[in-house]
């Protein structure tokens, strides 16, 4: 997108008394495409990401969603053949811009992914990398708060005070994916990306998550993949669904399931494919 465009952009926004009545868009994206070499992933996205609020991103498999998340904290950047245009901003600031160091907005919009992925290291350790690596902690006592506090946050912490020095791959898969969240929180981050963080557990774990995701939107901006509709209607306030690369429709999550404006998107979570 031209800089020009960016300004014609801001501007609309800005001479639109709706737009400033409407709740504040933590990140923001327009027309943003993603490109696999010649392969177009993703035409032209445009869609607000409210603060303190759960966007969840649904629709069938390869349709664009997890290539999407990956924009908003620049995780296509390790893929080469990769190419995203557009515009991304987090607080108004292009996340692609040449000030914007990737590792720094990583800290800002982390992410929790799929399998629970914790490092081969103590549950203490696990928490306290992420500090430790971008300056935020460096005495012992600092770390202890950081590794308490991300811990409770995650829901995690009276189940693993006493095991802080046992490796995190002992604990039960539902556990190990709060200790991800929790991982994520220690860097105190503005936004938290989910990419179907419950697909391998359990009902139980996964309530629990549902429930984490929750209490979790009143300090941060949680955006989710899911194919799970029904959790999609559970944990989030605004739903986007997303077709072969298309953004076909975001709005409020109660309007998306029970009044859709689109054809497709009626198809999908009435099942008649996806």
């Amino acid at each position: 997108m031209s800089i020009q465009t960016r300004t014609h952009v801001k501007a609309a926004e800005a001479t639109n008394p709706q737009a400033a009545a409407a709740p504040a868009a933590k990140m923001v994206a327009r027309d943003v495409k993603v490109f696999y070499g010649a392969k177009q992933a993703l035409k032209g996205i445009n869609i607000d990401i409210l603060e303190n609020k759960v966007l969840a991103l649904i629709g069938p498999s390869g349709c664009g969603k997890s290539t999407f998340l990956r924009c908003l904290n620049r995780m296509n950047d390790t893929i080469d053949n990769c190419r995203v245009e557009g515009l991304i901003s987090l607080d108004g600031e292009d996340v692609y811009g040449r000030r914007i160091d990737a590792v720094q907005l990583r800290a800002r919009v982390g992410m929790v992914f799929q399998k629970p992925n914790p490092f081969p290291k103590s549950i203490y350790d696990n928490i306290v990398y992420g500090p430790r690596i971008h300056g935020l902690a460096s005495h012992r006592d600092e770390m202890d708060e950081i590794v308490e506090t991300s811990l409770k946050r995650a829901g995690l912490w009276n189940e693993v005070k006493d095991r802080l020095r046992e490796p995190g791959t002992g604990l039960s898969g539902g556990q190990q994916q709060r200790l991800c969240i929790a991982r994520a929180i220690a860097v105190s981050p503005e936004v938290i990306l989910m990419d179907e963080p419950c697909s391998a557990l359990d009902p139980i774990a996964t309530a629990h998550i549902e429930e984490l995701i929750d209490e979790l939107r009143e300090n941060y901006t949680i955006v989710i993949v899911t194919h799970n509709m029904q959790q999609a209607a559970r944990v989030s306030q605004k739903t986007a669904f997303f077709h072969l690369g298309d953004m076909v429709e975001c709005d409020d999550t109660e309007e998306i399931f029970t009044n859709p404006r689109d054809e497709r998107t009626q198809g999908y979570i009435t099942g008649r494919y996806g």
